[in-house]
């Protein structure tokens, strides 16, 4: 890598564009004003949405399977594979995206999808998976991924249970015959909550209003999850409910943590060192990363405050593009960011922010670029 070059390393702006858009966007607003500055762009995601696009940029392969949607559709989902290694996005095929005409569905939502996904990289040779469990549409504890890998969820007449969190409650026995954990198969759950799986800051409490769900069906969802979490920890001789980040994704960490045995750690810094993202910092003079809100969410371990650590650790200045930012210059610096810039400062318009939000990014970028010109051989000057 060149001395004087900048590394572009964002997240999505959800709502507007992906990540890998944000970062085309903002090199061609740098490459704009200094065309002789060198650019590499590392879109990332903290275990959400775009984990599968962040990874075939940086050279995985992308695999497509068809898989179980949300409410039983089938749908065509992507993974990611370099050798052994596959990276299965929840959102694919389990996903709020993934819902017909959008309509919320928090008591039948199911997480299905995302256990054939795993399936199918096991099939496929995977010796390490990395489940990244954000924007889900579902709130069934990950019932659904553990009916996909074999398991029977059987109601008080020996009969198979539906699909979704609400049926849960109905939930009497497991028959795990046709489950076995995959031999020398390791799991990570890649996520940016700490949530349990239950109680005022579980699965149900937390993340079912931001499915669609009201009052009574958090308590309803609470119900099915508490009885699917008693079956299954007393059925697999385990008591990972209380666990840091068993409540992501409507409690898929719970399934994943119970039924396949996964780690947990912090999404983007599991994905920073897939990506090989500390190797771009080296002669690097600066580092831009962003997301579409900065907030008080962004410091507590969502992307950009994970960029902005590992570059740090080698001394890099690291600025943020966003929507709108809420944060205090004092925050950004506790965060390790020296400055953000956001959309906001340069158009008001709200349907034009979110409309127009790719042309206005790469103007914004073309005067960062003025203002934080890049050092040494590929300066601009």
């Amino acid at each position: 890598m060149s001395q004087g070059h900048v590394v572009v390393a964002p997240d999505k702006f959800k709502g507007s564009l992906t990540a890998v858009e944000v970062a085309a966007r903002v090199a061609a607003g740098f490459r704009a004003a200094r065309p002789r500055t060198q650019v590499v762009t590392v879109p990332v995601a903290d275990g959400g949405d775009g984990m599968v696009d962040a990874a075939v940029v940086a050279g995985f392969t992308r695999r497509r399977t068809t898989a179980t949607g949300p409410l039983g559709d089938p749908v065509t989902a992507a993974y990611a594979t370099r050798g052994d290694l596959a990276i299965v996005e929840l959102a694919e095929a389990s996903g709020l995206r993934r819902l017909p005409g959008g309509r919320l569905a928090p008591l039948t939502a199911g997480s299905e999808g995302t256990g054939d996904m795993i399936a199918a990289a096991l099939a496929g040779g995977a010796d390490r998976v990395v489940i990244g469990v954000g924007g889900g549409a579902c709130t069934d504890g990950g019932a659904g991924l553990a009916r996909a890998l074999g398991v029977r969820l059987l109601d008080a007449r020996g009969h198979d249970l539906p699909p979704g969190g609400a049926v849960l409650t109905d939930l009497h026995a497991m028959d795990l015959s046709g489950f076995t954990l995959p031999d020398g198969v390791t799991f990570t759950l890649a996520s940016d909550v700490d949530n349990p799986l239950l109680g005022p800051h579980g699965a149900a409490a937390v993340y079912g209003p931001q499915k669609g769900a009201g009052p009574d069906d958090v308590r309803r969802l609470e119900e099915a999850l508490i009885r699917f979490a008693d079956i299954a920890e007393r059925e697999l001789g385990v008591r990972c409910r209380d666990d840091p980040g068993a409540g992501a994704a409507g409690g898929t960490g719970f399934a994943a943590m119970a039924f396949l045995r996964a780690a947990t750690g912090s999404g983007i810094a599991l994905l920073l060192d897939l990506l090989g993202f500390a190797g771009h910092l080296p002669g690097a003079t600066l580092v831009v990363t962003g997301e579409g809100a900065l907030d008080e969410q962004t410091l507590r371990g969502k992307a950009p405050a994970g960029v902005a650590a590992m570059a740090a650790a080698q001394a890099v200045p690291v600025i943020a593009v966003c929507g709108r930012t809420t944060l205090t210059a004092g925050q950004l610096g506790q965060a390790g960011i020296h400055r953000a810039y956001a959309l906001t400062d340069i158009e008001k318009d709200e349907t034009r922010l979110m409309t127009q939000a790719g042309p206005l990014l790469e103007r914004l970028a073309t005067g960062i670029a003025t203002e934080w010109p890049a050092t040494g051989a590929e300066d601009d000057r």
